[in-house]
């Protein structure tokens, strides 16, 4: 009788699982930037001074997408950033 039990949570636990991941795919849609868009960048942990310390830092320029959600970005001076940014890192700038 327990491992009926167990079988039948189990069973149960995955279709939640499977619920939850198919909702959040089909409701989330992330950002697509085109080239010259202004966004923000995520801050990292080591810059996030205290808890009221903004959670979006510094202003760029999208200068290439690279696919799959990786973009290269300058600085608003022109200076390029040497690495690629993953759009889950990123967010559109509304000025």
């Amino acid at each position: 009788m327990l491992d009926e039990v167990r079988e039948h949570a189990r069973i149960n636990s995955e279709d939640l699982k499977r619920r939850v991941e198919l909702k959040q795919k089909t409701k989330m849609k992330p950002w697509q930037f085109k080239v010259v868009d202004l966004v923000k960048r995520k801050a990292h942990l080591y810059q996030l001074e205290n808890k009221s310390f903004p959670k979006w830092i510094e202003l760029f320029r999208v200068v290439e997408v690279l696919g799959n959600g990786a973009y290269k970005l300058e600085t608003l001076e022109g200076r390029a950033i040497p690495r690629t940014w993953n759009v889950t890192n990123l967010k559109f700038y509304f000025s």
